[in-house]
């Protein structure tokens, strides 16, 4: 088929899908072929995050001992409880988001990304904090459990296919806004909406946050991190695309959705690194073409 021979010319994205197929699929579970087999990969996109301990800190607790860190012993606390599996289960549930392009000749390309329902946080599924960080912890959490940080395309369609949108709740500006305590009230403001909307623990949501993204502009700007979104209604998000921060900052308002490493092409899965980087079908995943920025750290 044109678009994969394309693919893997182009990027050398594997076609072997009988063994990605073979580590993706438990036993009694559904073949590539049948009915069901995207949840069954999908439930495997997570594996690499750790399981969550009994004696794991909540939201609640991890905020309280951070509480009288700086910015940089702040980030690496984050970064420890996030690689030690303290994420909530129902982030681990993640969410099939269907993306396309339509060229002016041609048929349509598609592709569908999995990812995070919500914003990753630290706790349980009862008592959690949608936690910011800075581009480096972000960056380093999705290398280590093979996830991406989205494109500002992917903001869109999440935002678009979300089955919840919040109404975006901002903050007073100034230097609180990089504190825990901002963290924190922001949380609780956004867990108040939710439950005033009856909204599903685990249901695709959006409205809440700006995004951490991927873009061209960091290769521009580099030591920069980019932001996007916090959408009040589809097309028109509160943050334009900017890189105006260094990539040390994080303030309350951001959040970070980690995409899995894999995305659904034609029946197989192929490395959402390598779509990026491939001129022709970049464009389903993102509105800047080829991503030529780093992904990592």
């Amino acid at each position: 088929m044109r678009v994969r021979r394309s693919i893997s010319r182009r990027s050398g994205i594997k076609l072997a899908l009988s063994t990605v197929w073979a580590g993706c699929l438990r036993a009694g579970e559904s073949s590539p072929n049948e009915p069901g087999h995207e949840a069954a990969q999908v439930l495997d996109l997570t594996h690499k995050i750790p399981p969550r301990t009994r004696q794991a800190l909540t939201g609640s607790q991890f905020a309280e001992s951070v509480s009288n860190l700086d910015r940089r012993r702040r980030e690496d606390a984050i970064l420890g409880q996030v690689l030690a599996g303290n994420v909530p289960g129902f982030l681990r549930k993640l969410v099939p988001v269907k993306l396309s392009y339509e060229p002016p000749v041609g048929r349509t390309l598609g592709a569908t990304i999995f990812v995070m329902p919500d914003y990753l946080a630290i706790g349980s599924d009862g008592n959690f904090l949608r936690i910011p960080m800075n581009l480096h912890t972000a960056t380093a959490i999705a290398d280590r459990f093979n996830f991406v940080l989205p494109t500002k395309k992917m903001v869109d369609a999440i935002y678009s296919r979300s089955s919840c949108r919040f109404t975006p709740q901002p903050l007073p500006a100034g230097p609180q806004m990089t504190s825990t305590g901002y963290y924190r009230l922001h949380n609780a403001m956004i867990e108040t909406q939710s439950q005033a909307r009856a909204f599903p623990l685990g249901g695709l949501v959006s409205g809440h946050k700006k995004d951490v993204v991927l873009t061209n502009r960091l290769s521009r700007n580099p030591g920069r991190i980019a932001i996007y979104g916090w959408h009040r209604r589809p097309g028109e998000p509160i943050q334009p695309l900017s890189t105006v921060h260094g990539a040390g900052y994080a303030d309350y308002s951001h959040g970070i959705r980690l995409i899995a490493g894999m995305a659904m092409v034609e029946g197989g899965l192929h490395s959402v690194h390598d779509i990026l980087r491939d001129s022709l079908f970049a464009v389903v995943l993102s509105d800047e073409g080829a991503i030529r920025a780093s992904f990592g750290s």
